[in-house]
């Protein structure tokens, strides 16, 4: 079974432990090497691997501590250059090129955000289960299958942004870039509609901006939606 656990989820870091109860990994290592110890009972050595899905230090910060602790970080060519990753636990990842770390098998796919060769995973289990997650795009040309799980970022709402750059409170300059590199709330919905949902357990909302999104709002829709039990990450 599937068990999904936010370790951090904000623009100040993001970090998330996944296992299917045989082989955990972790997706994500934006926070400190020293948190994410703490978070795991300070038992890293129980890690099969560190998914990264680009290089920015909000998702990749504790990459090179990971590596030098022995568990193998996968990534693009892209996020490990750009991060300046190297060594023998560093492991090179391609889109739509899957692979098995212990009882899963991770498929890497590309995502649309201002990174080198950001990516998305889909992961399968022995059991047949599916969790795809997806963060830091603002659109994802994918639609998958047989999906279990859902993890997904839901940065900002577009209503919300505009209202707060109208009362000065988010500067003009900051749209643009959200609407070219961040999940909004509207693509989000757009996306769930998109897939085939029938085998949903739950779905994981990711990586809320401070300012531009509402948690129950959120909440609220994606349930409106989906039907689905819907957890918020870091709230």
């Amino acid at each position: 079974m599937i068990q999904f656990r936010p370790l951090a989820s904000s623009s100040a870091g993001n970090c998330y432990h996944v296992t299917d109860g045989r082989t955990e990994l972790i997706i994500e290592a934006g926070i400190r090497f020293t948190d994410i110890r703490k978070a795991l009972d300070f038992r890293v050595s129980r890690l099969a691997g560190v998914l990264i899905s680009h290089e920015h230090m909000d998702h990749s910060r504790a990459a090179a501590d990971l590596a030098k602790a022995g568990v193998d970080v996968y990534a693009s060519a892209g996020t490990i250059a750009a991060r300046g990753l190297s060594g023998h636990r560093i492991k090179v990842i391609e889109p739509k090129k899957q692979f098995t770390v212990g009882t899963w098998t991770v498929l890497p796919f590309d995502v649309e955000h201002d990174a080198e060769q950001p990516l998305g995973f889909l992961l399968a289990n022995q059991d047949g289960e599916k969790l795809v997650f997806i963060t830091d795009s603002y659109y994802c040309r994918y639609t998958f299958s047989g999906l279990t799980h859902i993890a997904i970022e839901a940065n900002y709402s577009l209503a919300i942004l505009d209202e707060n750059i109208a009362a000065g409170r988010v500067h003009p300059a900051m749209r643009p870039r959200l609407l070219r590199s961040h999940f909004s709330l509207e693509n989000v919905l757009d996306f769930l509609r998109a897939n085939d949902l029938s085998r949903v357990e739950e779905i994981h909302l990711l990586h809320l901006s401070d300012q531009n999104s509402d948690e129950a709002l959120f909440r609220r829709r994606v349930q409106e939606v989906t039907g689905k039990p819907v957890y918020v990450a870091g709230r």
